[in-house]
């Protein structure tokens, strides 16, 4: 038995599809047992995972793809972002990948900056590859030591 649940989602690289991945991480995310302020780091990560390639991935004239892979672990979600519409086998592509290391210059990547860096600090941990189109793996834990369940949480 497979130890996670595995989506995959295909969408045209267009502005308006942003919503729709952030609606959808969110679902998946409550699924796992995310909390509110986790769900929303995720959703900040994807959309800016998306963003970049609606904004730089393909030329004007393109039909471009964007493809989103998750897995649902009980105690994770991953998630890849890649463009150029190619599907993923999952397991191959998170071996080939490698962490992003905040020193190294991002010429590989179309815009690095504030995207990045959100990506970066909102999740756990973020790997990057450009072969061939730039695919960003990203994981984020289920912090366990969150408040449990049916206790109020005291607004901030």
């Amino acid at each position: 038995m497979k130890e996670f649940d595995y989506i995959e989602i295909r969408v045209p690289a267009k502005p308006q599809f942003v919503s729709v991945i952030r609606l959808t991480v969110s679902g998946l995310a409550n699924r796992v047992g995310f909390a509110y302020d986790d769900i929303e780091d995720l959703k900040i990560a994807a959309s800016e995972a998306v963003t970049n390639v609606v904004h730089h991935a393909y030329q004007d004239d393109e039909e471009g793809e964007i493809v989103i892979g998750c897995a649902l672990y009980p105690n994770k979600l991953e998630m890849m972002v890649a463009d150029y519409g190619n599907s993923f086998n999952f397991e191959e592509i998170k071996s080939k990948i490698g962490p992003y290391q905040p020193g190294e210059t991002m010429a590989g990547l179309r815009e690095g900056g504030l995207g990045l860096y959100l990506m970066e600090t909102l999740m756990d941990e973020v790997m990057i590859t450009n072969d061939g189109g730039v695919t960003v793996f990203m994981t984020k834990y289920v912090a366990r030591e969150q408040v449990e369940e049916n206790v109020e949480r005291i607004p901030i």
